[in-house]
């Protein structure tokens, strides 16, 4: 990790004004009249990056803060200078809202996975939601980069970082990285509201979340059950634009059950339910914990985004696991044609890991898809509305693009209930009303922290509402910081720390001799 992060910043550096500006200053002059839509932040920004002499460039805004209009007007003015532009993203659901901004895009995944041998001309790469992105994969996404090309890193410091090791993005501004800055909050519509919103965008935890009580917006509800069902009630009155935001996944499934049973008791949903089998990924497993035996548990369903001809593996096939040898880190896996393979997950790379549950769905539940559905064109996270199930799994969804999807489940088994998400399955959404769960008792501390509260309430245009345990230590909770340490900051820390051990060590011995000689001298006495 040292030597990758120590590269990636030397790449960065090494492209520093080394290129023409990715359009000339008349060209800008000529392309103002055309920005005017823009606010004066915005403008500047895109000025900012189409003046840049530098290879790789970052474009750093709070939540809300119009990026996706602001990147429309970049992509245009490049590809009138002849660059092709594309957009990359950690998730699929941020690769289509680059789309929304004209620029064809993938996930960074997709990218890295492909050949690129024929790749002519220059590009300009747009790599969103930089936050999520891991140390290994921007090191192999630079090495990639041909001299003419271009990168632009978008994302937002303060909202979630990503679960694999690094956070480049950060970094790379730290390190000296050329960033226009977009300040400016334009999404939220209630001024309080979005006071609150600048309030934690700039670190205020605590001043905002005393904000949000003198508005009334916080709600102490010791009793766990009683909270679950004002949430619950709340959600009922106003279902239409609202999204539920609950910290960990054991809360997030039951608000969903409770939603869905109450929505079928005042008749917004059908009453009659099909019991389908689906698969709820196993969200604790990082890459590092695929490479492990152990962490797999008999009865895992195992897909795999890359075959091997090696193992016998088909890309995109499911098996589920038979038996787990944790000595000689060893799993034995079961084809759906019976057949069993053994081998070493070490040795094979792109897996993902599911449990199978069930969930039982009516017309005018509202789902979400949890991976990509690509035969659909349906990115992760994606949500929509039930109009039509069957005792044989088929389903009719209208998204909420106004798109209608038909399939069944056997065919895609990665659906769940859409009321209420994580914050990290938040992040890159808008809703009208967001009604947000903290419990500072029963969920693990870590979750409950800085970048939680910031893009759960940032998610709304209207209203936000906070429903706790204790609204008394709510500032303390939300005010932790889980920031993430880049292996050269640990570096460096261990090294301190390690000096400060040598000069004490050399302290004491030096007092032990001192003492020493003191005694010989009094004995010789």
């Amino acid at each position: 990790m040292l030597d990758s992060e120590r590269d990636n910043i030397a790449q960065m550096k090494a492209g520093q004004e080394k290129h023409a500006p990715l359009a000339s200053e008349h060209e800008r002059e000529e392309f103002a009249g055309r920005l005017v839509h823009l606010s004066n932040t915005q403008r500047q920004a895109v000025e900012e990056i189409l003046s840049s002499r530098d290879q790789i460039t970052g474009l750093d805004g709070v939540a809300g803060a119009g990026k996706t209009t602001s990147l429309a007007a970049i992509r245009e003015a490049a590809e009138r200078q002849g660059y092709q532009v594309e957009g990359l993203a950690p998730t699929s659901r941020a690769a289509q809202q680059l789309e929304e901004a004209g620029i064809h895009s993938n996930t960074l995944q997709h990218h890295l996975a492909r050949s690129h041998a024929n790749d002519a001309g220059r590009h300009l790469y747009v790599v969103d939601e930089s936050s999520l992105t891991s140390t290994r994969q921007v090191n192999e996404f630079l090495h990639r980069l041909h001299d003419q090309d271009r990168a632009l890193f978008v994302g937002d410091t303060r909202q979630h970082q990503g679960v694999e090791a690094g956070r480049p993005f950060q970094q790379f501004q730290e390190a000296g990285m050329q960033t226009a800055h977009l300040d400016e909050i334009i999404r939220q519509r209630d001024p309080a509201l979005k006071e609150a919103v600048e309030q934690l965008a700039h670190g205020q935890v605590r001043e905002a979340v005393e904000n949000l009580k003198q508005q009334g917006r916080v709600h102490e509800i010791p009793n766990r059950e009683e909270r679950l069902d004002a949430i619950v009630k709340a959600y009922a009155e106003q279902p239409e634009r609202t999204l539920v935001v609950s910290p960990d996944n054991r809360s997030r499934q039951e608000i969903n059950a409770r939603i869905h049973e109450q929505l079928q008791s005042i008749g917004r949903v059908a009453e009659q339910e099909q019991r389908v089998t689906v698969l709820v990924p196993r969200q604790e497993m990082t890459g590092a914990d695929r490479q492990w035996a152990a962490q797999y548990e008999p009865g895992d369903i195992v897909r795999y985004t890359r075959g091997s001809k090696a193992v016998g593996i088909e890309t995109g096939e499911y098996v589920r696991v038979a038996t787990v040898d944790r000595e000689r880190n060893l799993l034995t896996v079961e084809r759906a044609n019976g057949q069993e393979v053994t081998y070493d997950p070490n040795r094979l790379h792109g897996v993902s890991v599911y449990r199978e549950v069930e969930r039982q769905f009516s017309i005018g539940d509202r789902v979400q898809f949890t991976t990509p559905y690509r035969d659909e064109h349906i990115a992760n996270r994606q949500l929509g509305t039930v109009e039509r199930i069957d005792s044989e799994g088929n389903l009719q969804i209208r998204m909420d693009s106004g798109r209608e999807v038909q399939f069944n489940i056997r065919e895609h088994p990665h659906l769940d209930y859409g009321y209420a998400v994580t914050s990290h399955s938040s992040q890159g959404t808008t809703a009208d009303r967001v009604l947000i769960h903290v419990d500072t008792e029963q969920t693990h501390e870590q979750l409950i922290n800085s970048r939680l509260v910031y893009v759960s309430v940032s998610r709304a245009r209207y209203d936000a509402q906070i429903y706790t345990n204790d609204a008394g230590k709510l500032d303390q909770e939300l005010s932790r910081d889980v920031s993430k340490q880049a292996a050269l900051e640990m570096e460096h820390e261990i090294a301190s720390k390690c000096q400060v051990y040598a000069i004490e060590s050399a302290r004491d011995q030096s007092i032990t001799q001192s003492h020493g000689h003191a005694e010989g001298s009094s004995l010789e006495h």
